[in-house]
């Protein structure tokens, strides 16, 4: 192979089939338990170009704690109801809904946005896709972002949750037609 021949990336895996041994994982969606101090629930729906729900869908998150901490604690995959890792994986059930237990992520930086990572995997996508949620409130923040920023304003709504009366959060995830969420692409990923 010559200096100059370019390598194409292979494409990932389409989703599952998944045998029960390996995906999900006991309390898998929740990164803290419900009665932790300061707990919310990230929830929404995962839909298609045509508006229906894709209901063999898989979500992961990762992000900081209410401190805008990353975490650096071992076995994302014990959850013991105290340690927070970060991270999750959520299966959606059979009409698209997902339900995480976490926290406000708070900003990694002064001044910066608090978001949460989030990838989602489904039936169809021959690699997984990358976006971001948003929380609602900093709009300071949110405005200096340089993410957001970059994008025109009806797109840049499709990365901001909505806070719901309780403290929750419903982040809805179109993966595409009208609304589509915005994904990100990483070189290499």
């Amino acid at each position: 192979m010559t200096e100059s021949t370019k390598l194409v990336a292979t494409p990932g895996q389409t989703i599952g089939p998944f045998y029960g041994y390996a995906l999900p994982y006991e309390k898998g969606s929740e990164l803290v338990h419900r009665a932790h101090p300061g707990a919310i629930r990230l929830h929404g729906v995962v839909s298609d170009g045509n508006g229906d729900p894709v209901p063999d869908s898989m979500l992961e998150i990762w992000q900081a704690d209410e401190n805008g901490r990353i975490s650096q604690a071992d076995g994302s995959l014990v959850r013991d109801d105290f340690t927070f890792t970060g991270w999750g994986r959520a299966a959606v059930d059979n009409v698209g809904h997902y339900t995480f237990t976490t926290v406000n992520p708070g900003a990694t930086e002064d001044g910066k946005a608090p978001f949460i990572a989030l990838v989602v995997f489904a039936r169809g996508l021959l690699n997984r896709l990358f976006t971001r949620i948003y929380l609602p409130e900093d709009t300071e923040a949110l405005a200096s972002d340089p993410l957001l920023s970059s994008l025109p304003e009806d797109r840049r709504r499709t990365l901001i949750a909505e806070r719901e009366p309780n403290g929750d959060l419903r982040f809805d995830i179109r993966l595409q037609g009208a609304d589509e969420t915005v994904f990100l692409s990483f070189p290499g990923a």
